[in-house]
């Protein structure tokens, strides 16, 4: 039995998860309507293993609250609970130390389960989200490898990869660029082939690991 804390700005959604955390066999600490809320029930003591955190909430939402969580308590295990599938939310967690991402909409068994794997592997992986992704943003503090030199990119291919992981949409790299949007396709496509990826998911995650881009 783990030790849980939920944080969201909706009572009665936060309420149902409750119940299906207690059904699982956890302990709900406390409940934060948002990360300030959190981060005051923090300071009073009684520290959680793990929150469940909502990504969009006022005042302090799931971004910022699990960047302040890394810093000051980074034993707490993250796992974001939103209804964004997108990309740019996935990866804006992951970067901020969450370690692992679940739709709301999910099933209990799968909830279950990455509660667990969280709880017990240290991240949680699904076809939303890749266990190797996680992982390696998460280790990446611990590692001390330079660029990677073996993949030989052009400036312009280095420079749309840092903005690939930022939340620009690819329209708004095109206009930071000032290139068309046909050529930021073709650098995207062309990345996808040397770097033997499929998404923006991986662009990423090689830029991480990589340190052309830093957390």
């Amino acid at each position: 039995m783990a030790k849980i804390v939920l944080t969201d700005d909706h009572t009665l959604l936060r309420n149902g998860l409750a119940s299906v955390v207690q059904a699982l066999g956890h302990q709900v600490l406390y409940e934060a309507d948002n990360g300030n809320d959190l981060v005051a029930k923090l300071k009073k003591g009684n520290i959680p293993e793990l929150v469940l955190l909502d990504i969009n909430m006022p005042e302090m939402d799931g971004y910022e609250t699990a960047r302040w969580l890394r810093t000051h308590y980074p034993d707490i295990k993250v796992l974001a609970l939103s209804m964004y599938d997108n990309e740019n939310a996935i990866i804006r967690m992951l970067k901020n130390g969450a370690k692992g991402y679940i739709l709301k909409d999910s099933d209990p068994k799968e909830l279950r389960t990455a509660i667990d794997d969280v709880l017990n592997k240290g991240f949680y992986y699904s076809e939303l989200v890749s266990g190797k992704l996680i992982h390696a943003i998460n280790s990446l503090g611990e590692e001390n490898s330079s660029i990677n030199t073996v993949i030989n990119l052009t400036d312009k291919e280095t420079e749309f990869l840092k903005y690939a992981c930022t939340e620009l949409t690819y329209k708004e790299i095109a206009d930071k660029m000032t290139v068309s949007p046909r050529t930021i396709d073709h650098y995207r496509d062309t990345l996808f082939e040397k770097l033997k990826v499929k998404t923006r998911v991986g662009l990423v995650m090689y830029a991480l690991k990589t340190r052309i881009v830093e957390l």
